[in-house]
């Protein structure tokens, strides 16, 4: 079987997932990536495939480690 790879992006409006090459859907959260990868990868592992999951740290900027708007201090 082949391999199965889900690389979780920010997005300027959210985050997506890559699986070979496209980006379907769009997320509020980091977190809601995940999870989407991660549910789209059980049924390919259940198919045979090897898998990889990766999801970027906690970037600098306006968001936070689970990926949402850091909206604290804003009036």
């Amino acid at each position: 079987m082949g391999l199965a790879e889900y690389m979780i992006v920010s997005e300027p409006d959210g985050w997506t997932v890559l699986h070979d090459g496209n980006a379907q859907n769009r997320y509020d959260t980091k977190e809601a990536a995940f999870e989407a990868a991660v549910a789209a990868a059980s049924l390919a592992m259940r198919e045979g495939h090897e898998i990889h999951v990766s999801v970027p740290g906690r970037d600098g900027g306006y968001k936070t480690a689970l990926g949402a708007e850091d909206t604290q201090g804003v009036l």
